[in-house]
């Protein structure tokens, strides 16, 4: 994915005057061997950090590397004024980890680093300084390097943020203000957002026509959807608008590395643009560029994190309708651990991209498009474009990162699955179970007044999206709490 950053990894062990060196050196060139076992490539700084200008010249050499995540190792008790100076100095995330005791005497072998993380975070918060520290810091170094595999995906998340710039056309479409989008939390994120009007995305597009790269794209299209499930005298203008989001894109990067899309997909785009958007955007997703529906900044936001994390494709779906309860009688009761209220459907137009849906997926119309916008009893024309199928079973994360009206940063992360059941029902959708869905639907999805979107990274990614979350700033992240754990606004009578 062009789109996701390259995380490369670098490693600076840190020493206390008072301590001998040589302790930080073996214990770090020990990890960099464990995480070679791992193949994790890590670039191991020479230099040992003692004093300050011992930090500025580390600093130097793992940049000179073209390291953008760094692991901070406390091989002893370490220094903890250029010890943390390091996050200060250094351009990306920082993981602190730190050493335990078994390699050596407790005499003349023993580093103290279990004590000297607690200075290091103490000196981390009064600078203001922001770390990644795992819930449990220290370890040997087969487990110190277990620590830094899972902090890969975590930088890449970071690393991607800092650097995305989300490009949106249209205002969000009438009734849909819940998916607002207030840019002041934008910018406190390090995120820039570009918005343009419908207008000049029409513009764009009709500039394509009778590219020259078309064909090849219909080709594509054609090769990913198998015969007999595409319109072929609809590819060409799909292709066309493909062409236009990818050039934009390009053009319009700016300071940035990275792109996101939140695209207004109707009333008026089909009638203007001849068919709906869905289907090329579920390709774009699947190459990690999001392209969120109904101008949903926050939605596209929260996909590119999940795309990061992932390092593979994802979606976004409404939280949409209940499972009826003759599906979960017939398809779900009995052979999954799930009550009914546990299940819900997730669903949106035709988004997904067609590697998460079952075989028999295809490019369709969108049903409600069609009743509004065509004539009663005629064929789709403008209102096909959609990805339509069921979404094929698989381990999945529902999350959203949001700012509330308030301007609030708000988060919630929880896992689940899509079950093998046909859903019966139009659109791309797939039966999604959450163990107590009923309870966090209540008291975080419509207490904390989220928006009907929620983002889906296809596994089981909760631990690295909340540690995201955490490390950017937001207070408040929502999860699915088990029962006997109440949340705050729970009636403990009901």
């Amino acid at each position: 994915m062009k789109n996701i950053p390259e995380v490369k990894l670098g490693i600076i062990a840190v020493s206390r005057d008072c301590f001998p060196i040589q302790l930080s050196e073996r214990r770090r060139a020990a990890i960099v061997a464990a995480c070679g076992q791992k193949k994790l490539e890590m670039y191991e700084a020479k230099t040992t950090v003692e004093n300050e200008n011992d930090m500025l010249k580390a600093v130097a050499e793992v940049k000179d590397a073209g390291c953008n995540a760094l692991v901070v190792f406390l091989g002893n008790f370490g220094p903890e004024t250029s010890e943390t100076l390091i996050a200060k100095y250094f351009d990306g995330p920082c993981m602190y980890v730190a050493a335990s005791e078994g390699d050596g005497d407790l005499i003349d072998g023993r580093g103290d680093a279990y004590c000297g993380m607690l200075n290091c975070s103490y000196n981390l918060g009064m600078r203001h300084l922001k770390a990644y520290i795992p819930e449990y810091p220290l370890g040997n170094a087969d487990e110190i390097a277990g620590l830094i595999a899972e902090f890969v995906p975590i930088a890449r998340a970071l690393i991607g943020v800092s650097n995305l710039k989300i490009i949106t056309f249209g205002p969000r479409p009438q009734d849909f203000f819940a998916c607002n989008a207030p840019i002041k939390g934008l910018y406190e994120l390090g995120v820039e957002v570009q918005e343009n009007s419908e207008l000049d995305l029409l513009v764009s597009y009709k500039a394509h026509a009778n590219d020259p790269r078309i064909p090849e794209i219909c080709a594509d299209m054609a090769k990913e959807m198998g015969e007999g499930k595409y319109y072929p005298d609809l590819s060409a203008r799909m292709a066309q608008f493909e062409l236009t989001l990818l050039d934009w894109a390009e053009n319009n990067k700016g300071s940035r590395k990275y792109v996101a899309f939140a695209d207004k997909c109707w009333p008026a785009f089909p009638s203007q643009f001849g068919f709906e958007p869905c289907y090329v955007n579920s390709r774009l997703a699947s190459r990690g560029i999001p392209v969120s529906c109904e101008v949903d900044i926050y939605g596209a936001l929260s996909e590119y994190i999940g795309a990061c994390i992932s390092g593979d494709a994802v979606t976004i779906l409404d939280i949409n309708n209940t499972v009826p309860a003759s599906m979960y009688n017939e398809q779900i009761k009995g052979k999954y651990d799930y009550e009914l209220n546990d299940t819900f459907m997730g669903f949106h137009c035709g988004n997904t991209p067609s590697c998460k849906m079952c075989a028999d997926r295809a490019i369709q119309y969108q049903l409600i498009q069609h009743r509004v916008l065509e004539p009663a009893g005629s064929e789709p024309d403008i209102s096909r474009g959609t990805l339509e199928g069921d979404i094929a079973p698989s381990d999945i994360t529902f999350y959203r990162l949001q700012c509330d009206s308030e301007g609030v940063l708000r988060a919630y992360v929880a896992e689940g699955e899509v079950l093998d059941v046909t859903t019966g029902s139009f659109g791309g959708r797939g039966v999604f179970a959450i163990k107590e869905m009923g309870r966090f639907y209540r008291h975080v999805l419509v207490e904390k007044h989220y928006p009907h979107h929620g983002a889906v990274a296809f596994g089981h990614y909760g631990k690295q999206l909340f540690e995201v979350f955490k490390f950017l700033g937001v207070q408040d992240i929502g999860f699915n709490q088990p029962k006997g754990m109440l949340y705050k606004t729970e009636n403990p009578f009901a």
